[in-house]
């Protein structure tokens, strides 16, 4: 998991950098996708479900980055909601580009 944090910049402005939190487990259920038009254009969303234990640092706006066989796949943290018995927290998450 990542958070964002903003950095001085040479030309006095910030910049958006990201920190890691930690890792963690999770079960990713199979993203979703679909196509809606943006400003007189397509655009492909990619949507995905995932699954962790509780923790105080699971916010939207940070991130989850997974990575298998060298290839990385980002997901933005849209929203968090814990489940009935709070064991679980669900996360609804956008893929994103890594950068």
């Amino acid at each position: 998991m990542q958070r964002p944090v903003r950095v001085k910049n040479t030309s006095a402005g910030f910049e958006v950098t990201w920190a890691e939190v930690g890792k963690l487990w999770a079960d990713i259920a199979l993203p979703s996708g679909r196509i809606a038009p943006v400003a007189e254009q397509l655009k492909a969303t990619v949507s995905a479900e995932i699954r962790i234990r509780p923790r105080a640092d699971a916010v939207a706006g940070n991130r989850l980055v997974h990575v298998v066989g060298g290839i990385a796949m980002t997901y933005l943290i849209e929203a968090v909601l814990p489940d009935n018995a709070r064991s679980m927290l669900r996360l609804l998450c956008s893929n994103v580009p890594h950068s």
